[in-house]
C-alpha cells in the first residue's frame, strides 16, 4: 500500500471553502502520473467549476464523487474560534495554519458554558492571529501493521481511492467536490455541468463512515442502504449483488443520520441512481481518525470492480 501518498494527502491544507491547495496538488499529480495510466483523462477545471475538479475517462456511464475539503476552525476576533463543519474539540489539540504574519502552531482551548452547555472555542498562541484565518488539526500520521491513524482520513481516503482508481479506469468520471463538511453546495453545479456536457446514469459516493455496533474494523468497505437519505433500493441491490458475485468483502450499513455528497445527488432534478460506498473509520472528526488496512484494500478493489462492470 502506498502510505506515502495517503500521508501527503492528509497533510494538505484544505478546510471547507479553502480547497485550492488540494486542487493544485491533484492537477499536478495527474500531470506527473497519468502517462502510466491505462487511459489518459481529460482534466476539466476552470472558473465554471471554481475549486472543483473532474477527470473524464473514455465514455462515462458512472460518476464517482470524493470531497476534497476537511473540517477545521476560523479565527473570529481576539482569540475566538468558530468551527468549520463539526470538528471534535478538546483542550490541547494542536492547530496549524498561516496568516500574513507567518506560520501558526497553536493550542485549542475549550471553555464550557454551564448555562446553555455550549462550548466557547479559543486558541492559545504567542501573538494574535489575523481574523478570518483558517486553522486545521496538525497531522500526526502513523502507519502500523494493521491500522493507520491520522487527522483528515475523512476524506483523504476517498481521494486516495480515486487516484488509485484512475490508474486502471477506462470509462467514468472522477469528481472532486468542495464544501461537503459544510452541508454540500458544489455538487448541484457539478451535476448541472456533467449532465449538460458528459451525462451519466449513476453515481457512487466515495467517502468515510463510522465504525459502529454494526460496522467493524477489518471486515471490508461499507455499502450504505441509507443514512439521512434513502437511495433507490434496486440500484443498491445491484451494487450488493455485483460485489457478492466478485466475492469481495463488504459490510452493510443502516443509519438514521449523517449525510454526504449523496444527498445533493438525491435532491437534484436529474433521475440519477446513487449509492454510498465508503470506508469505516473510528474517532471521526478528531485528530486521530483510525482505519484498518484491510478495509482500504476492500475499498480500492470494490471501486475498481464496480467501475468496470456498472
Amino acid at each position: 500500500m502506498d502510505t506515502s501518498l495517503l500521508h501527503k494527502l492528509c497533510e494538505i491544507f484544505a478546510p471547507s471553502g479553502d480547497e485550492s491547495l488540494m486542487k493544485e496538488f491533484l492537477i499536478e499529480y495527474v500531470k506527473e502520473h497519468s502517462a502510466s495510466w491505462k487511459v489518459q483523462p481529460e482534466v476539466i477545471a476552470g472558473e465554471e467549476l471554481q475549486d472543483c475538479l473532474i477527470l473524464r475517462f473514455g465514455n462515462a456511464r458512472t460518476a464517482v464523487f470524493a470531497h476534497m475539503d476537511s473540517i477545521g476552525f476560523t479565527v473570529r476576533y481576539q482569540d475566538q474560534l468558530v468551527p468549520i463543519g463539526s470538528p471534535d474539540v478538546k483542550d490541547g489539540y494542536k492547530l496549524i495554519g498561516e496568516d500574513n504574519l507567518g506560520p501558526i502552531v497553536c493550542d485549542l482551548k475549550v471553555q464550557e458554558q454551564k448555562k446553555d452547555r455550549r462550548k466557547k472555542l479559543h486558541y492559545k498562541f504567542g501573538r494574535g492571529i489575523i481574523s478570518g484565518t483558517n486553522l486545521v488539526y496538525e497531522c500526526d500520521f502513523k502507519a502500523k501493521k494493521k491500522y493507520i491513524t491520522s487527522s483528515y482520513l475523512d476524506n483523504r481516503l476517498g481521494i486516495y481511492n480515486m487516484l488509485k482508481l484512475a490508474e486502471t479506469l477506462e470509462n467514468g468520471l472522477i469528481v472532486f467536490s468542495c464544501w461537503e463538511e459544510q452541508g454540500g453546495g458544489s455538487v448541484p453545479f457539478l451535476l448541472d455541468y456533467i449532465m449538460k456536457h458528459h451525462p451519466v446514469k449513476q453515481c457512487l459516493i466515495a467517502d468515510i463512515t463510522w465504525v459502529t455496533e454494526g460496522v467493524k474494523h477489518g471486515e471490508g468497505a461499507v455499502i450504505s442502504l441509507r443514512d439521512r437519505n434513502i437511495p433507490r433500493r434496486p440500484f443498491v441491490n445491484k451494487i450488493i449483488k455485483l460485489v457478492e458475485d466478485a466475492q469481495l468483502p463488504y459490510q452493510i450499513e443502516v443509519e438514521v443520520e449523517g449525510s454526504s455528497d449523496g444527498r445533493e445527488v438525491h435532491m437534484s432534478p436529474y433521475p440519477l441512481d446513487w449509492c454510498f460506498v465508503g470506508i469505516p473509520i473510528a474517532h471521526a472528526h478528531t485528530p486521530h481518525e483510525k482505519v484498518h488496512k484491510k478495509d482500504i484494500e476492500s475499498y480500492l478493489n470494490i471501486y475498481q470492480y464496480l467501475m468496470r462492470t456498472l
